[in-house]
């Protein structure tokens, strides 16, 4: 995030870092589903947005057809 800006999510807004950060105290007890649900979601959302971005490049460039 942009935090160190003074753009990003404030500390107590939650957001997928913080789950994610906050999961993994209990990774060590066991409770590893606290962790892989958060982290599971931001790499899925990096994935499609990442897909997403060569499919409008694809799309887009006439230099690529």
């Amino acid at each position: 995030t942009l935090s160190f800006l003074g753009v990003g999510a404030p500390p107590t807004e939650p957001s997928l870092g913080t789950l994610i950060r906050i999961g993994q105290e209990y990774v060590a007890s066991g409770e590893w589903w606290i962790l892989f649900f958060p982290a599971v979601a931001l790499l899925a959302i990096s994935l499609s947005v990442n897909l997403l971005g060569d499919w409008l490049r694809d799309a887009l460039n006439p230099r690529l057809r």
